[in-house]
């Protein structure tokens, strides 16, 4: 029986998601996978085990089907001591304006699976007496922009429901952790105008997540850059803020 720490990666077949899962693997944690297709998950399981030593394991999971949260839950041989949601959807702005089975799924995606995913385990944890949350939210979430609203709005309610997750599992022992990645070189992203001094590879945003937990801090950016960037775009008047294209 294995006495190494755990991790568990809610959308483990992401890119960030397979950064972070390479990250606490080559730290010593044993690694879960869980994603809709465990068939894509499967390499990625058999290369972690063999590029470090560490046991690998899949599960089917699928943040919009929050009837089996439960379900998944129970069907765990042991709770992890980490587990980390790194769910999320951009979306199309444009088609969610005036699709709201699109809009809805944007919001789903990015609030209520991950919300109600990560509250659920941290009532174990609780009952458990330890444990750490990851939430991966996003820079889009500190302010609603034109450009990407329904996507933003979806965060900003997934960052406050962590900020309030954190002061109450505080006090049980349990540690909940906020993650704002800003730009990141992956899939999602791709078609997007990124700007290079505030874009990070996935394995950036990996290892600073780890970092994090290892820390036990609070709330993070992974870059610094964006902290600045957010803080003046939190205090541009509205009035100007408005005229802004972007």
């Amino acid at each position: 029986m294995t006495s190494r720490k755990t991790v568990l990666v809610l959308g483990g077949s992401s890119d960030i998601g397979r950064a972070t899962a390479r990250a606490f693997a080559k730290a010593g944690y044993d690694v879960g996978l869980a994603g809709r297709d465990v068939a894509v998950l499967e390499p990625d399981a058999a290369d972690l085990q063999a590029r470090y030593n560490i046991e690998a394991k899949i599960w089917a999971f699928n943040a919009l089907d929050t009837a089996s949260f439960q379900s998944f839950v129970g069907s765990l041989p042991s709770l992890p001591d980490v587990v980390i949601s790194i769910v999320g959807l951009l979306g199309v702005q444009e088609n969610a304006q005036n699709d709201l089975d699109h809009a809805a799924t944007i919001m789903r995606s990015n609030y209520e699976g991950p919300a109600l995913i990560l509250g659920l385990f941290t009532e174990k944890f609780l009952a458990r007496g330890n444990g750490t949350i990851v939430g991966v939210s996003s820079v889009a979430g500190d302010r609603g922009r034109a450009s990407n609203y329904v996507y933003g709005s979806a965060k900003a309610g997934f960052s406050a429901f962590l900020s309030g997750l954190r002061a109450r599992a505080s006090r049980g022992g349990v540690h909940v952790i906020t993650v704002k990645p800003g730009f990141v070189r992956t899939k999602m992203t791709e078609g997007i105008k990124l700007i290079g001094p505030l874009t990070v590879e996935p394995q950036i945003a990996g290892n600073a997540i780890l970092d994090a937990v290892q820390k036990q801090r609070d709330v993070i950016y992974v870059s610094e850059k964006w902290r600045l960037v957010m803080l003046v775009i939190k205090t541009l008047p509205e009035a100007i803020f408005k005229k802004l294209k972007f």
